[in-house]
């Protein structure tokens, strides 16, 4: 095996993957708080988009740790596919997740649906940030399978 591939610098994808994270917390923190706050403890969607929220926070902190190893030096070619992998798993997760947000948002009292449009709003920078990780992938010669 070829290990001079690995050794690159990936500071731009760890940065890109770290920027994705961090919306991706602030996305889990507020829906989660929508649980326990009695005017939106049933939110219609929040139990169904947490479902996809919960892989796609995994794929993100397994892709960051990936590309933290890659970073540090390690060259094993499985950690490229894992890295990869968890990108794209992540991405398809988001869809799901993207699709409950607006329906939480409609089913949201009033005085809730600016809250609902700031997660959308941290949602949409966690997928535009996970797109250019792979989109960097991609250009770095590391084919991005679908």
């Amino acid at each position: 095996m070829n290990s001079y591939k690995f050794r690159q610098d990936w500071t731009a994808l760890l940065q890109l993957l770290n920027q994705s994270l961090y919306a991706e917390e602030m996305v889990c923190s507020m829906s989660t708080q929508l649980f326990v706050i009695p005017a939106t403890a049933d939110l219609k969607g929040n139990a169904e988009m947490h479902n996809s929220l919960v892989p796609a926070s995994y794929h993100r902190v397994t892709a960051v740790g990936s590309a933290i190893r890659l970073q540090n030096g390690e060259t094993h070619e499985t950690i490229i596919r894992i890295l990869v992998s968890c990108v794209n798993n992540g991405l398809k997760r988001d869809q799901e997740v993207t699709k409950w947000l607006p329906v939480m948002r409609d089913d949201a009292p009033d005085d809730y649906k600016p809250f609902l449009e700031n997660i959308i709003s941290w949602q949409q920078q966690a997928v535009q940030s996970l797109t250019s990780a792979k989109q960097l992938l991609g250009q770095m010669g590391y084919g991005i399978q679908e």
